[in-house]
């Protein structure tokens, strides 16, 4: 950072007058909220929202923040009192805006009996999650809980010390019920089918391995309503810290860049409270599921086959491979396809809303790298793409298109790109996709087969429906022959 003035609480006065900034007494706020997983993604989004709700004269609703791994984010922001910019991006232009809602950030390896404290805290009345899909210690083929998973084997062994979000949270309900304090309501933020309802299956499964008494606690006490989130938030490079910086004039070391679309729809289900989202612009619904369905296979789905083919064909950021004609024609019939599997909300606008996503996509002010979106595939495919093609396949429909997504990422695992060069491939399952594709030896047919036999992703009915393999192993041969953008090229012309 070049500036030596950082931004924080006694500097707030010296922002530029566009900039806008907390005007409630931050001091006087309650914890009200913990918040799992703090990264760019809450900050962009829920944090955003409750601020808002704090900004109306709610004071109760402020937010401790928890990082399960890396100090990153508490150093950053420690400096700055919690506070932070989000930078709203567009072709229009930019709007910046300081952020207060964050009162703490906690690192919690360094301490973990110190976040089930404030986990455990009579103010706390919501605890949500934005820890990915892998943050569940979970089977994605299933929804359920992974026993073996590492964490959860050390965290059943060492509940007064957990490691993972799970951990965690059982830790913190057992101590509350201990204390005779009401449960708190439990709010997955993450890209999860039915994501409260699978979190509560596997904090339920948890709890009763830990013991029977506590499983019945969790199942009968503890609420975990559904959610659904959307803002594409892309990671912060220097270069945008510099632009934000130059701006304030002030240092800020992690600021957050979003675009303006913003859309979070909530299970209204709060047994011990809640801040009133919906009066800043949240949906609060009976049933999240049709929404979650539009958007994780919409939105997401596409997300996912433009990362793995835009990478593939050279194209760093997603507004690049949009610019792709060949493949915006192919990610507009992969949504076409998808749309036939989705029961509409009622007076949602699916035409609409496609188009919206798609001019989403080619935001040019937004840097989103395919390589970040590539992470972790064997944990969102499932609920991208893996469900599509089980209903199109259930209707006799074809697959062929999201076939290719799926292939284009058996393709990105293997580890070396279209040129030969090696791929970062960030994944729980690298090791494992890795050492299959070597076994493989080359043989794009057999790869396919045999990554379609890893049953975490694909569970044990794709490996064995003849449609499936078949037409990602046709898929993937064709990426390895003629390379992702001559295979764009061919279905936009063929």
């Amino acid at each position: 950072m070049t500036q030596t003035a950082r931004l924080n609480t006694a500097r707030l006065a010296d922002l530029p007058p566009d900039v806008a900034r907390p005007a409630y007494d931050r001091k006087a706020m309650k914890t009200g909220i913990v918040h799992l997983g703090i990264g760019a993604f809450h900050r962009a989004h829920q944090a955003v929202y409750t601020d808002a709700v704090i900004a109306s004269g709610d004071l109760w609703w402020g937010i401790v923040g928890a990082s399960l791994r890396s100090p990153d984010t508490r150093d950053a922001l420690k400096a700055q009192d919690g506070l932070y910019t989000l930078a709203v991006r567009s072709g229009e232009g930019e709007k910046l805006a300081v952020i207060g809602a964050i009162r703490e950030v906690v690192v919690a390896p360094e301490n973990p009996a110190a976040l089930v404290e404030r986990m455990s805290h009579p103010d706390v009345k919501v605890v949500t999650l934005t820890v990915t899909e892998k943050g569940y210690c979970h089977d994605p083929a299933t929804g359920r809980l992974d026993e073996k998973h590492p964490d959860v084997v050390h965290d059943l062994a060492n509940l007064n010390r957990p490691r993972s979000a799970i951990g965690f949270l059982a830790a913190a309900i057992a101590r509350r019920r201990s204390l005779g304090l009401a449960p708190f309501t439990v709010l997955s933020c993450d890209n999860l089918p039915s994501n409260g309802r699978t979190l509560h299956r596997i904090l339920t499964r948890f709890a009763e391995l830990v013991s029977p008494d506590l499983g019945a606690y969790v199942r009968d006490k503890i609420a975990c309503p559904d959610s659904m989130v959307d803002r594409i938030v892309p990671a912060t490079t220097d270069e945008d810290r510099a632009a934000v910086a130059a701006r304030l004039g002030l240092a800020d070391a992690w600021p957050v860049m979003t675009e303006p679309f913003t859309q979070w729809v909530i299970e209204d289900h709060f047994p011990s409270g809640r801040p009133a989202w919906e009066t800043v612009g949240a949906t609060l619904v009976t049933d999240v599921a049709p929404y979650e369905a539009m958007k994780l296979r919409l939105l997401n789905g596409s997300h996912s086959a433009i990362a793995y083919l835009g990478y593939l064909a050279g194209y760093q950021t997603v507004s690049e491979a949009m610019a792709d004609a060949n493949l915006a024609s192919y990610v507009a019939a992969l949504m076409d396809d998808t749309t036939a599997t989705l029961t509409i909300p009622p007076g949602a606008d699916v035409e609409a809303y496609k188009r919206s996503l798609r001019e989403r996509f080619r935001n040019p002010a937004l840097k989103h790298r395919t390589w970040q979106i590539a992470m972790d595939g064997s944990q969102k495919l499932p609920q991208r793409l893996l469900g599509t093609i089980r209903d199109r396949l259930a209707a006799g429909s074809d697959i062929a298109r999201h076939a290719l997504a799926v292939a284009a990422w058996m393709r990105y695992v293997t580890g070396t790109d279209e040129k030969g060069d090696a791929i970062d491939v960030r994944d729980p399952l690298a090791q494992d996709l890795a050492a299959i594709a070597r076994s493989a030896g080359g043989d794009p047919a057999a790869l396919a087969r045999a990554i379609a036999g890893v049953e975490a992703v694909f569970g044990t009915d794709l490996p064995a429906e003849p449609r499936f393999v078949t037409a990602v192993g046709e898929a993937l041969v064709g990426l390895y022959r003629d390379g992702a953008r001559a295979t764009l090229a061919s279905l936009a012309h063929g």
